[in-house]
């Protein structure tokens, strides 16, 4: 990225700030008003941070107080965990036969959960054989059975659709793989502690 490009990218900051006066805020959001340029750049100084313009088209400009270098830091952790969240999630699929024995109807449901819990969607799909095309308000009736069930783990993204010989749905999970991620870390760090408060100090 050349110069000329960061520029268009990013806010006017401090000294490129070339207007009369801005419509001031301060560091926790804090509305300061109007005030020359040349006063928002020495109250930023004598604060230790930067004058940031956030709204350029307004009349007078927004500028805001802040510490730039922390804030382009936190928008890029921000951006790079939606990334990471967004590649690490997955659509999952499951079948079903719409004459599904019991056992069965568990043990494949007990799947679904668990792509769930891991927060992946999963796409379940039921295949009808011969005459049972005919009757698709019974696969219909399945997939809503099947969502009821597992209200506390998923939410319908796509509802019941007929394709040919298949019925699909897709459920959501009701946590994002960064809350699961998240809950796991915790729950890796608070055993770490236990451990270590639980070994016996030398004598």
């Amino acid at each position: 990225m050349n110069e000329k490009e960061q520029l268009i990218s990013e806010p006017r900051i401090n000294d490129r700030i070339r207007v009369p006066e801005v419509r001031l805020v301060g560091p926790k959001g804090e509305q300061i008003g109007v005030v020359p340029v040349a006063k928002a750049l020495r109250l930023a100084q004598e604060a230790d941070l930067d004058l940031v313009e956030v709204a350029p088209n307004s009349k007078p400009p927004v500028a805001k107080l802040m510490d730039y270098g922390k804030f382009k830091y936190e928008a890029a952790q921000k951006a790079r965990e939606a990334r990471r969240n967004q590649t690490n999630a997955q659509l999952k699929e499951i079948r079903f036969r719409l004459k599904i024995d019991s056992h069965d109807y568990e043990t494949k449901k007990g799947h679904v959960i668990r792509f769930l819990k891991a927060g992946d969607k999963v796409k379940v799909m039921i295949m009808f054989r011969g005459r049972e095309q005919s009757r698709p308000e019974f696969g219909y009736k399945l997939l809503m059975k099947l969502a009821e069930e597992l209200r506390e783990y998923a939410t319908i993204e796509s509802k019941p659709l007929q394709d040919g010989r298949n019925m699909t749905m897709v459920l959501a999970p009701t946590r994002t793989k960064a809350e699961v991620k998240a809950e796991a870390d915790r729950a890796k760090r608070q055993a770490e502690a236990e451990a270590t408060s639980e070994t016996p100090a030398d004598n």
